[in-house]
C-alpha cells in the first residue's frame, strides 16, 4: 500500500501549520476591519450580501463530470509485464493509453469531452462519481477544434447545464473539476483571465488562471451559477503542467461542433481553397490600407481547381471583408469560412494591388485532410540575361515562356534570371515571377520596364511575386 503523502515529520508539523494557519487569518481579519477599505469579498459579507459558496457547487454540479481512460490494442498479445500487474487485462490486448475528464451533457448519456483525449483509442471508459464505469461508443471527434462526443448506455443521468458564454466577464470567479495526473474529482478554482483569447486554434478561447494540468482535459469549466461555460483543453506551459495560465473551449461554440458530431459524426465546413496570412505592414502601407480599421487577409496561395480559383480570386489578392463583414485577419477568415455551409455563395471585397474589387465565389466541402501544400523548389541559378532595368535593385529578369505564363493562371508577369544585392538580401530567388510593381499589374516585360521607368532608384522597390504557387510581397532596397 503507497504511503500517505503526508508521513513522518511533515505530519508531526500539520497541527502546528494549522495553528499559524488559523493565527495568520484572524491577522488579515483584524487588518482588513481597520484598513481604510476592506476587500470585496469582506465588503459583500458587511452588505449582506452571499458570497458564492463553492463547496455547495461542486455537490451540484460534481456528480455530472466524469473520469475518461482510454485504451489501445498492442501487437504484443497479453504475455507484456504490465498485464501482469494488471490482472483484469491478462485476457486482453487491449493496454491503457491515457486519461482525461468529460461531462455529461444530457440524461441519456452523452459526454463532451476532447478530441485528444479519445484520439487513437481503440475501447473509450467512463466512471461516474459514483463509481460506475461505462464502456462508451465514440459518436464523432473534431480535431480542429479538439472537440469530441461520446456515448454511455445508460438514463436518467446527471448532467450539466449550459451557461451564456456572453454573459461571462472577466475577472469572475470559475472553477474546474477533472483528473489531473489521475486524481479523480479533483476541484481547482480562479477566474476568468481574458475572452477571445487567440492561441492560434480554430477557435478563439477563454484564458482563466484556474490550474489545470494532463488529465484535466474535456472537463468543464464551470461559473457560479453552476452552469458550464467551456471546456478545458489547453494549458501555456514551458514545463508540461500549469504554471498559471489555461484556456478552455467556449460552450456555445463546443456545443455547435457537438451538434454536428451528433448529427453525422463529422463536422461539414465551408472551403474556399485559399491559404490566407497576415497582410505585412509594408504591404497595408503600399495598397493604401493603413487606415482601415480591418487588417484584412493576404492571399499567399489559391489551390488549384478550388472555388477561390474558379471564382478568379489571385495571389497577393487581399480579402477585405466576406459578405460584407469585416475580415481582421488570416485566422478570422478561415473561420469564417467554415462557418458556411458548404454550396453557399459567399461574396468578398478584395484590394488587388491598390484596387477595390468585388469576387463572387461558391464554397465547396472542406476535405477532412487539407491538400498538401506545394513546397516552392529552389531553382537552378540561371546565367543572368535578358532586361537589367531592375539592376538598381539587384534584379535581372526574362520573359515567361508559354508553359510558365499558363502556371501563373492568367497573372502573367516577368521571370526573375538572376538577383544580387537588394533583391538578393530580401530573399528573391531565379525563378521567382514577378507580378505586381507596387501596384501596377505586371503580365510581360514591356509593363515591367514601363513600371520601373518613372521610379527613384534611390528608394525601396515594392513587388509581389509568385514562388511556385505561394504569393509574396517585399520592399527591395536599392543596391549599394
Amino acid at each position: 500500500m503507497a504511503s500517505s503523502p503526508l508521513t513522518g515529520r511533515a505530519a508531526s508539523r500539520l497541527p502546528i501549520f494549522r495553528q499559524a494557519l488559523a493565527s495568520l487569518s484572524a491577522g488579515l481579519l483584524l487588518a482588513a476591519s481597520t484598513a481604510h477599505a476592506a476587500p470585496p469579498v469582506l465588503q459583500a459579507q458587511a452588505q449582506g450580501k452571499e458570497v458564492p459558496q463553492l463547496a455547495d457547487l461542486v455537490d451540484m454540479v460534481g456528480p455530472a463530470v466524469v473520469n475518461i481512460r482510454t485504451t489501445e490494442r498492442s501487437a504484443d498479445g497479453p504475455r507484456m509485464p504490465f498485464r501482469r500487474r494488471a490482472p483484469s487485462l491478462q485476457q486482453s490486448d487491449e493496454v491503457p493509453r491515457g486519461e482525461g475528464s468529460g461531462f455529461i451533457m444530457s440524461p441519456d448519456g452523452y459526454v463532451m469531452t476532447n478530441a485528444h483525449v479519445i484520439a487513437g483509442a481503440s475501447e473509450v471508459y467512463v466512471t461516474m462519481t459514483d463509481k460506475r464505469e461505462f464502456k462508451a461508443r465514440i459518436i464523432g471527434a473534431d480535431e480542429r477544434t479538439d472537440v469530441a462526443v461520446v456515448k454511455i448506455d445508460a438514463t436518467g443521468l446527471p448532467w450539466m447545464r449550459v451557461g451564456d458564454v456572453n454573459r461571462l466577464r472577466v475577472g469572475e470567479w470559475v472553477l474546474a473539476i477533472g483528473s489531473p495526473f489521475g486524481f479523480d474529482n479533483t476541484v481547482t478554482a480562479g477566474i476568468v483571465s481574458a475572452k477571445q483569447r487567440e492561441t492560434g486554434s480554430e477557435l478563439p478561447l477563454l484564458q482563466t488562471d484556474v490550474a489545470v494540468n494532463p488529465g484535466n482535459s474535456g472537463g468543464p469549466l464551470i461559473n457560479m451559477r453552476g452552469e458550464v461555460v467551456g471546456v478545458n483543453s489547453q494549458i501555456y506551459s514551458p514545463v508540461g503542467s500549469y504554471v498559471g495560465i489555461s484556456f478552455a473551449i467556449p460552450i456555445d461554440e463546443a456545443i455547435r461542433v457537438s451538434d454536428q458530431l451528433k448529427a453525422g459524426g463529422r463536422v461539414v465546413r465551408g472551403y474556399l481553397g485559399i491559404r490566407p496570412v497576415e497582410v505585412s505592414r509594408e504591404a497595408a502601407e503600399e495598397y493604401g490600407l493603413t487606415k482601415s480599421r480591418n487588417r484584412g487577409a493576404f492571399v499567399s496561395q489559391v489551390i488549384a481547381g478550388g472555388p477561390a480559383d474558379k471564382a478568379g480570386l489571385q495571389p497577393g489578392d487581399i480579402v477585405l471583408a466576406l459578405n460584407g463583414k469585416p475580415v481582421d485577419g488570416p485566422v478570422e477568415l478561415r473561420r469564417a469560412l467554415g462557418a458556411i455551409k458548404p454550396g453557399t455563395p459567399v461574396v468578398l471585397q478584395v484590394n488587388r494591388r491598390g484596387k477595390a474589387m468585388e469576387i463572387k465565389a461558391t464554397l465547396a466541402e472542406m476535405p477532412s485532410e487539407a491538400p498538401a501544400a506545394s513546397t516552392p523548389e529552389r531553382a537552378e541559378p540561371a546565367e543572368p540575361k535578358g532586361s537589367s532595368v531592375g539592376k538598381a535593385w539587384g534584379l535581372t529578369v526574362q520573359p515567361l515562356s508559354d508553359a510558365e505564363r499558363r502556371a501563373t493562371r492568367g497573372a502573367g508577369g516577368v521571370k526573375v534570371a538572376g538577383v544580387t544585392a537588394g533583391a538578393e538580401a530580401v530573399g528573391m530567388r531565379p525563378g521567382d515571377i514577378i507580378i505586381a510593381v507596387g501596384s501596377t499589374d505586371v503580365t510581360d516585360l514591356k509593363q515591367f520596364e514601363n513600371a520601373l521607368a518613372p521610379l527613384d532608384k534611390n528608394k525601396r522597390l515594392s513587388l509581389t511575386f509568385l514562388r511556385g504557387e505561394w504569393a509574396q510581397f517585399v520592399q527591395v532596397p536599392p543596391g549599394k
